[in-house]
């Protein structure tokens, strides 16, 4: 652990001191015809669900993790304390507005976003989009959502891993004129290549903070696709002051290509002392 808090990959990869929480090791059982290490890591432990069903009629007889575990106590919401320093913007986005940002700045976006997970963006790469996307904000989310009668309600929406849709980013930008991409994790130099030349930006939602954002949710106003499924479907979502933090800019700034270069040099080093 002290070796892989030297990385300086930090939480959610921002950089920092603190980058392995914990770290456990099991032994399992194995093919054996193969050696092999998995490495796993986790976006939240208890997301975990599991039934037991009655083999003759299909029944559910039982939730696990869920009548017979301890409740779990989720911290209290409070609103996130500001400095004052924060940029609030309204979409659509404009140009001048998106190539005004830098990396670091905190941005309160307000207005309507839209969801887009793999499944959406394989699909505008050869089709129209259902909604005007010129100066929008897409959000790489599959939301939790709850239909309540005629109006659906979004339970949860955090972030999903945006390097899923590195392949098609940079072509969903130039052909609709999308401003903000949001997600975790960052994007490659393809997407970061279109953000210079198109005017866009990446902002950083923060991972595990599902209620938290979707109680900045104020109006669900429309999906899309929902063939494709709940989460992978395009959701017009209404909010209020949601927190990101611009990661990637238009002036080639990339925090995530930073981290990952200085991380790698201190991994040689490391890996060099190993060696020794």
């Amino acid at each position: 652990m002290r070796e892989a808090n030297a990385l300086g990959i930090g939480t959610m990869g921002f950089g920092g001191a603190r980058t392995l929480m914990g770290c456990k090791a099991v032994a399992l059982n194995r093919l054996p015809a193969s050696f092999f290490v998995t490495v796993s890591y986790n976006c939240w432990a208890l997301r975990r669900l599991g039934v037991v069903i009655d083999a003759k009629t299909g029944a559910i007889k039982r939730w696990l993790y869920r009548e017979d575990a301890p409740a779990v106590r989720m911290a209290r919401e409070q609103d996130l304390p500001l400095t004052g320093r924060e940029v609030r913007l309204t979409t659509p986005l404009s140009e001048e507005q998106v190539r005004g940002l830098r990396v670091g700045d905190v941005v309160l976006l307000s207005g309507v976003i839209h969801t887009g997970r793999d499944a959406l963006h394989r699909h505008l790469m050869s089709h129209p989009s259902p909604v005007d996307l010129k100066g929008a904000a897409l959000y790489h989310c599959g939301p939790v959502a709850l239909q309540q009668g005629d109006r659906w309600v979004i339970r949860a929406a955090s972030p999903t891993t945006s390097s899923r849709q590195e392949p098609y980013q940079a072509d969903i930008i130039r052909r609709f004129g999308v401003r903000a991409v949001i997600g975790k994790g960052g994007m490659g130099p393809r997407t970061l290549a279109a953000l210079r030349e198109h005017g866009a930006v990446y902002l950083s939602a923060f991972g595990g903070a599902a209620q938290y954002y979707a109680a900045r949710i104020t109006a669900v106003e429309g999906v899309d696709f929902m063939e494709f499924g709940t989460p992978e479907a395009m959701w017009h979502l209404r909010v209020e002051e949601f927190p990101t933090i611009v990661t990637m800019d238009t002036s080639h700034g990339s925090l995530h290509a930073d981290v990952k270069s200085v991380s790698a040099r201190v991994l040689t080093q490391v890996a060099a002392g190993v060696r020794c």
